[in-house]
Parts: structure tokens; C-alpha cells; sequence
């Protein structure tokens, strides 16, 4: 087969698709537990890592190769059930969005601003202020763009997705769960990160960018009281938020 599916590691959260092919395009198309419908493309011979976002659950896959321009055979389908590990680990794995090694320079640059009490502070400043939005980059992004964390920290310039996927890169590099969260607040597209702190549990929208900034929801969590008075006020101002994707 032209594509190859590596569902060995299933139970960690993922399966690693590679294309055998040296001039085809491939597209694979997972359907969620909850009917979400996540769209894969992989380039010839090109490899990627393909999450299971909503974790343990019968996922749907369907595999295609391209024949023409935007023209698509099918090549196989199969349903795969999925029961993880643990919860959080499609959420520290690199996957074809929040895409790292141990050699990214981001994964050194987050091992570098380790902070015991503010690590999440500590990312979160850095990348707020070493990169800047580009908006002609966000006038003309294709569908289908995918974000490139170390060209992000060498340009110093990127969209709220390229901010996202390096913020998300830098936490999981460092064993924290985090969600890149993708969807709307009303009409408007919107971008966040959910973090997974200890003694805490998820904290939705930790970090979440409104269409034109991006901002922490409290940078020490609010230690000294647990955290629920300050994380209950930002949920309440945010509670029109809609997922679309998590990767």
C-alpha cells in the first residue's frame, strides 16, 4: 500500500501515518467518538502524527490517495478502538499540528525558561514577546496550513495558530498536558490552550487568543487560594466558547 498506518501505539494516543508514494498526495480522514471529522494530508513520503484528541473510543478512518489535483481514490477504511493508558497523553505527544523533536529549538529554548512556580508564565511571556502577528501571513494562509514552531522562533513572526502550536510545543516538551483548542466565541474564530495543572485539573482557556491578542488567564493560578475564585471569573467571561478542533 501506498500508505502505511502504525496503530502500535494506539494506547499512548496516536497511530503514525507514512506515505510510501514519491508523488502522491494522501488524505486521512478520522471520524471522532463524538462524529468529529479531523482531515490528515500527507505529502510523498512524508510521515506524521495523527492524535486521538478525544481519547479512549471507536474511531473511523478512512484513507485516500490523490489521482488529480483535488480528485481522491479510496484506498481503505477500518474502525479502530481506542482505550489509552492514561487520559493525558495525546496531550504531550508532538502530532502533525503542535509538530517537536528533542533536537526543536523550541524544546531547548523551553527547557531553558523552566521556572519551578511559573513555568507556564514563563513560555507564555517569551512567546508573547518575541513574536509578533503577521498579518499578511494571516491575509493569505491556505487551508490546510500547518505551523512550524522552530521557523516561528527564527522569524519571530506568526498567526494565532503558529502562537498556539509553539506555546503547546514548549508545554508538552516539558511533561505538561495542554490542549491546543481550536473553534469560536460567537462568529468569531478563536484559538486556546487548555493546561493541565497538578492539584488543579484542566484549566480551560489558560491561554486564549480573542482574535487580535493573546491573553493569560492568571499567571500563578492564584496559588495562595486554590485557584477557584480567579479561574471560575475567567470561565464565567468565556463560557461562549465552542470547540471545533483539539489537537
Amino acid at each position: 500500500s501506498p500508505l502505511i498506518l502504525d496503530i502500535s501505539n494506539q494506547d499512548q494516543g496516536y497511530m503514525t501515518a507514512s506515505s510510501d508514494s514519491g508523488d502522491s498526495r494522501m488524505n486521512i480522514q478520522l471520524t471522532s467518538p463524538s462524529g468529529v471529522l479531523y482531515s490528515y494530508f500527507l505529502e510523498p513520503e512524508e510521515q506524521a502524527v495523527i492524535p486521538f484528541s478525544e481519547g479512549s473510543g471507536d474511531y473511523s478512518i478512512t484513507c485516500y490517495q490523490q489521482v488529480d489535483g483535488s480528485q481522491y481514490a479510496a484506498l481503505y477504511a477500518e474502525t479502530l478502538t481506542v482505550k489509552l493508558q492514561n487520559e493525558f497523553l495525546p496531550f504531550l505527544y508532538p502530532n502533525q499540528y503542535v509538530d517537536f523533536s528533542v533536537k526543536s529549538e523550541a524544546c531547548t529554548l523551553a527547557q531553558s525558561l523552566v521556572n519551578d512556580v511559573e513555568i507556564l508564565k514563563a513560555f507564555y511571556t517569551y512567546v508573547t514577546e518575541h513574536i509578533t502577528y503577521d498579518y499578511d501571513k494571516a491575509d493569505s494562509v491556505e487551508a490546510g496550513y500547518l505551523p512550524d514552531v522552530d521557523e516561528t522562533l527564527q522569524s519571530g513572526t506568526g498567526i494565532c495558530f503558529d502562537y498556539a502550536a509553539l506555546t503547546a510545543a514548549m508545554l508538552r516538551s516539558q511533561d505538561i498536558p495542554c490542549k491546543l483548542e481550536i473553534g469560536y466565541s460567537g462568529d468569531i474564530k478563536h484559538a486556546w490552550i487548555d493546561v493541565y495543572i497538578q492539584n488543579k485539573g484542566w484549566v480551560t482557556k489558560a491561554i486564549s487568543f480573542n482574535g487580535d491578542t493573546w491573553k493569560l488567564m492568571d499567571p500563578t493560578f492564584d496559588a495562595n487560594s486554590n485557584g477557584n475564585e480567579a479561574i471560575q471569573e475567567y470561565i464565567g467571561d468565556e463560557s461562549n466558547y465552542t470547540v471545533q478542533y483539539t489537537h
